[in-house]
């Protein structure tokens, strides 16, 4: 052990000695008791645990930083990754310690991923207890007899949560009294100023996003489920798109909500458990979801309680629009209890389109698949962010994940393409966003038709159904499918003045033009000409 990795061992041991045996690997019950004793949530209802973030009610992406070292350097997207120095990371790493000392941390010893060959081990150091109950949930719980402070094993890497730290920029490096910091030599991760226990999940995302590749496994911010058939289904798609709700499929099994790898084994959650938005949530539409809100167990974010009856108001936003709970994913009735499945039949990206362009369902090549991917496209409208205008705004994400993507995206694409191709993986664009026109004009993509359109694309009946090229964007769509409206699978049918879809799908192509253009140098001939045509 070199001299500089063993000082950061002694010092993270300090942070062990802040948790006491009483406060390593507890139950939700304890965590619960220690919560509500410390003033932290309340108890709903129906049994969930409510708490607030405060300032914080989502990411903090702009106060995320990478380490720069020398034997990582060369493999980081710096374009993407805001740099800190390892004298920056270091005065951090000592400024966390002399604040936790005298207070009492919890810690737990967990796993990212369920591939035997391909899981790391996590220890994760909290100063809130329900944070701590959070994490429990999100990453994947080992035996407690096999776990690193039962066993005596040192950890792959080490989170560190306090969000009452407040880091200085003058000293830390970073931006605001907010940070999260990863180094991926020394295998540390640093979290301070901010309540929002999500920080922690992504950051044990973002090492796999990086340490993966190198084996020849794809990292994916996606949902998966598998039918009967062994039929496995992979499911990309930004916020908003309905990734968590359409996996939740009652008639499939779900293997995760939000990130998995595909390895030589076949595909692997990377979590234990599901992170999925509450605001508007309805028995009708997301019956497996909503009853999680009614279970001991759950983390409810930002939630809204009458602080009488302890009833919970899913509909109101007051606290934030991106309330959320964290439960283990065994809440879910048909969820996989290994968290693997075979290698995938179809890939779905999903789409919100609020320019009302795309059709509901389109087929892709493996090219227009790579497209699609390294654009990842979304669009969003007023009311869920601030400082949004009228004009829905497109966003792309590159991966469908950009925010947790050390490494250049062409090296995901890649390797994508490879899986693709080396699986005969069909691949599919669905559009959950609008129809009839633009968001203001037209109407939400019914959610009854998605899911008709999707179980045709995945019991394998959509493929032999007629199919027209689309003249902008060069895929293929169904012009006919049992069970949907016909007028629906054509939007610039469900437009009244076709010219002006016309002039919105132009418009839109050139977005999409013009956002890839920076990835053209590393793609093949193949996938630049899978581009709409401008």
């Amino acid at each position: 052990m070199s001299a500089s990795i063993k000082a950061v061992s002694t010092a993270l041991s300090a942070f062990e000695d802040a948790a006491p045996q009483k406060f390593r690997n507890l139950t939700a019950a304890g965590y619960y008791e220690l919560a509500v004793r410390r003033g932290e949530g309340e108890i709903a209802a129906e049994g969930p645990l409510v708490v607030k973030t405060g300032e914080h009610t989502g990411r903090s992406a702009q106060d995320k930083f990478t380490v720069r070292r020398p034997e990582i350097d060369a493999k980081i997207w710096w374009d993407n990754s805001k740099p800190m120095t390892p004298d920056q990371f270091e005065a951090l790493r000592r400024d966390m310690l002399d604040y936790a000392a005298g207070k009492e941390l919890f810690a737990q010893d967990l796993k990212g991923g369920t591939d035997k060959d391909h899981s790391i081990s996590v220890r994760v150091f909290t100063e809130l207890a329900w944070h701590s109950l959070f994490i429990q949930h999100l990453l994947v719980r080992p035996a407690m007899e096999t776990r690193g402070f039962a066993t005596g094993a040192a950890p792959d890497f080490t989170i560190v949560d306090l969000p009452g730290f407040e880091a200085d920029p003058s000293r830390h490096g970073c931006r605001s009294k907010t940070v999260i910091a990863v180094d991926f030599v020394k295998r540390v991760v640093l979290i301070g100023g901010t309540s929002y226990a999500g920080e922690m999940k992504k950051s044990v995302f973002t090492i796999l996003n990086f340490l993966l590749p190198e084996k020849g496994v794809m990292p994916m911010h996606c949902s998966v489920n598998v039918g009967t058939s062994e039929d496995s289904a992979v499911f990309f798609g930004l916020s908003g798109t309905g990734k968590t709700t359409l996996s939740a499929d009652p008639n499939r099994v779900l293997i995760g909500d939000d990130e998995h790898g595909w390895s030589e084994n076949g595909l692997f959650n990377f979590e234990g458990g599901c992170y999925a938005k509450m605001i508007r949530l309805s028995a009708e539409a997301e019956p497996e979801i909503y009853a999680t809100t009614k279970r001991f167990g759950t983390v409810l974010e930002n939630v809204v309680m009458d602080p009488q009856t302890r009833a919970l108001d899913l509909d109101d936003a007051t606290l934030a629009e991106n309330s959320r709970g964290a439960y283990p994913i065994h809440y879910i009735p048909n969820a996989s209890d290994t968290g693997r499945a075979p290698h995938p039949k179809n890939i779905i990206m999903l789409t919100a389109d609020a320019f009302g362009v795309l059709p509901p369902i389109a087929r892709l090549t493996a090219e227009q698949a790579m497209y699609h991917f390294l654009s990842g496209f979304t669009a969003k409208v007023a009311g869920t962010e601030k400082g949004l205008g009228k004009e829905p705004q497109p966003t792309f994400s590159t991966c469908f994940g950009a925010p947790f993507m050390p490494r250049h995206p062409s090296e995901y694409g890649k390797l994508l393409g490879e899986l693709i191709e080396r699986h005969g993986v069909t691949c599919w664009l669905v559009n959950t966003g609008w129809t009839g026109g633009p968001y203001g004009e037209g109407s939400r993509m019914p959610i009854k038709a998605t899911r008709a359109l999707l179980s045709a694309a995945l019991d394998g009946s959509l493929k032999s159904a007629p199919m027209r090229r689309d003249e902008t964007f060069g895929f293929d769509a169904p012009t006919k499918v049992a069970g949907v409206d016909d007028r629906i699978l054509n939007p610039r049918e469900t437009w009244r003045d076709p010219k002006a879809y016309d002039e919105q799908a132009a418009k839109l192509a050139k977005m999409f033009v013009e956002n890839f253009a920076k990835f053209e140098p590393y793609v093949s001939d193949g996938v630049k000409k899978a581009a709409p045509k401008a």
